[in-house]
């Protein structure tokens, strides 16, 4: 996915995305960071074309994004949003059936491919036990990786996730991550997420794009990109880099400037 010159503003608001390129490499794990405001959640949703951009390009597989139709897409990439919400009485098989939609047509059954990528988002999440489970009677974390299994179902090459660790306490971010970092090594998808924590930036990614009003001020391998000077720059605070053996690179944040 290429993106080039991309701009976006609300109605009557400043620039929120300011004349922004870069690409999306496939078969990696990319992050996008950077302090609350910065615009990391908007980019994510022109990427996913919830937004329609006020200037600039969006190029997948030598393609417009804007010449894709919501069903075409919907096969090319699928999308898990921050905030996610169903019926609290659906089954976790219900909820992944949802995934897949786009190769549906009106009133028609469930094929046997159907049933069989269903089958396999759940294996492939671990909810295989859990699929007749209400969504209410799951953990945070569970009903997280349900709505993973449903983009898993899209069978797509592409997923986003928007900030997947929110709300989840350390041990279901942990799990969360770990999922997304098995899914994209044997599976070969390519996964761009927006994340807050910097240190689990550093640990699960490939790549991280480091964002401040609207732009890019870093991208690229994370030990490499994560600076201390980066941190003053974009985060306003005093850090120190560590590397350890076992945990590898890290950031202790110090001081706000």
């Amino acid at each position: 996915m290429d993106i080039k010159k991309l701009q976006f503003h609300y109605k009557h608001s400043g620039p929120i995305i300011r004349d922004l390129s870069t690409s999306i490499t496939a078969g990696k794990v990319t992050s996008i960071i950077g302090p609350n405001g910065s615009g990391k959640s908007t980019l994510l949703s022109l990427l996913a074309k919830n937004m329609l951009p006020s200037a600039g390009q969006i190029v997948w597989n030598g393609r417009d994004l804007q010449q894709f139709t919501p069903k075409e897409l919907a096969r090319q990439l699928a999308v898990v949003h921050q905030q996610n919400e169903a019926p609290i009485d659906l089954t976790v098989e219900k909820l992944v059936e949802f995934g897949r939609l786009p190769y549906r047509h009106l009133f028609s059954s469930e094929s046997k491919e159907d049933h069989e990528a269903i089958a396999w988002a759940l294996d492939c999440t671990g909810l295989a036990p859990l699929r007749k489970n209400k969504l209410v009677e799951l953990s945070g974390g569970q009903r997280q990786r349900a709505w993973i299994a449903m983009a898993l179902a899209q069978k797509t090459n592409l997923i986003f996730l928007d900030e997947p660790t929110t709300y989840l306490d350390i041990y279901y971010q942990i799990e969360l991550l770990e999922l997304v970092r098995s899914l994209n090594e044997k599976l070969g998808l390519t996964i761009v997420m927006v994340l807050h924590d910097v240190n689990q930036a550093i640990r699960y990614s490939d790549e991280v794009k480091v964002m401040k009003q609207g732009q890019i001020m870093a991208e690229g391998d994370p030990k490499e990109v994560i600076t201390s000077e980066l941190m003053q720059h974009v985060y306003d605070v005093r850090a120190v880099i560590r590397e350890d053996e076992e945990a590898g690179l890290y950031i202790v944040p110090l001081a706000s400037l």
